[in-house]
């Protein structure tokens, strides 16, 4: 599983130029499942995501996690990011889990985090064909994969 975690003022996305999901002050996560992800990386990432200190405390010190600053998230399911580029200039993606096996770890992932950060989230809709604004704070961009946990 790939997680690209942006820190924003504020992001959306919309569908058939109707807006999905939108927040405030928070974390944009874009995910993208890969066809060996688990329920184990489902945890971990999680986990990872809710307590990641990157807003800024009092002093200004990236010191604080989405829930300190009682920010939002939005999340969006993209599968373009478990392509492979090692051979030629068309990606490959291979190692995207297909539907039947991603819409129910998207799906899950969702419920996770809701019950992790205690509340809601906004969504995206997997496989559409979705237009993502953000304001990127810092800006602020992290990328996490559960097959490399350094």
């Amino acid at each position: 599983m790939i997680a690209v975690i942006q820190r924003v003022s504020e992001a959306s996305v919309t569908i058939e130029q109707q807006v999905k999901g939108a927040i405030q002050q928070g974390l944009l996560i874009l995910l993208g499942i890969a066809t060996d992800d688990t329920e184990e990386d489902i945890q971990w990432l999680v986990k990872k995501i809710v307590n990641l200190r990157i807003f800024g405390d009092e002093e200004g010190k990236m010191n604080l996690s989405l829930g300190d600053v009682s920010g939002d998230m939005l999340l969006i399911s993209q599968f373009t990011l478990q392509a492979s580029t090692k051979k030629g200039n068309r990606p490959s993606y291979i190692k995207a889990a297909r539907p039947e096996v991603a819409i129910p770890m998207y799906e899950n992932f969702i419920k996770v985090m809701e019950t992790s950060l205690g509340k809601p989230i906004e969504t995206g809709e997997f496989g559409a064909d979705m237009k993502v604004q953000l304001l990127n704070d810092g800006p602020v961009t992290i990328i996490i994969d559960t097959k490399n946990k350094q």
